[in-house]
């Protein structure tokens, strides 16, 4: 029953916390949540899928789709561009489909700005250290990559104030299950409950 318009769930992370992970997991579980798939200059992981994980553009091409205002929202992150597609993004919320975005703070400054409404999560790691070894056991970064992702850290976690709810990914099954409460929550807010049907209930 399409009677509300659908949540837009934004989660941000230093590379490596586990939100991708995190992301897909509750959307599998989760009725009527889909993952958001990004678009991305970078090489596929191994793996990876396009259409699946990402989808993998040129430059050029992802270029051409910023100076056409595609994104809703984009940002170069460790030398390489992603974004999302605006379109998608608002037909999905417009037919009542709840979103969760995988993005990472500059992109969520701009989703911010653009959909007020937009419920945002920042998973931590328990420490710097734990977020270092599990960059190491990826096994899919060189030294220099792996250094300046750990700045970078740093840098988005001084971001924290900027989100409504904050996990520490410690544990998977921990960190899944409160997940789950902040979507559950968020539908229960008044603002959120289908109004055309509490008028109709009380007419």
């Amino acid at each position: 029953m399409k009677d509300r318009r659908g949540v837009l769930f934004v989660v941000s992370a230093p590379s490596g916390a586990g939100k991708t992970t995190l992301c897909r997991a509750i959307t599998e579980s989760t009725e009527n949540l889909t993952h958001s798939v990004s678009y991305t200059t970078r090489q596929p992981r191994p793996g990876e899928v396009d259409g699946r994980d990402y989808y993998f553009v040129s430059e050029e091409r992802f270029l051409q789709m910023v100076a056409a205002g595609d994104f809703a929202e984009h940002a170069r992150v460790h030398a390489n561009l992603y974004g999302t597609s605006r379109r998608v993004l608002d037909e999905m919320v417009a037919d009542g489909i709840d979103v969760i975005l995988d993005i990472d703070t500059q992109g969520a400054r701009q989703i911010r700005s653009s959909y007020p409404t937009a419920v945002f999560i920042f998973i931590m790691p328990p420490s710097l250290a734990i977020l270092e070894e599990r960059l190491r056991n990826r096994k899919s970064d060189r030294e220099e990559d792996i250094r300046n992702r750990m700045k970078r850290a740093v840098d988005e976690i001084r971001e924290y104030s900027l989100y409504d709810y904050i996990i520490v990914n410690r544990d998977f099954d921990r960190a899944l299950s409160e997940l789950r409460a902040i979507i559950g929550a968020e539908h229960c807010r008044s603002k959120l409950v289908a109004r055309a049907w509490i008028e109709e209930m009380i007419q």
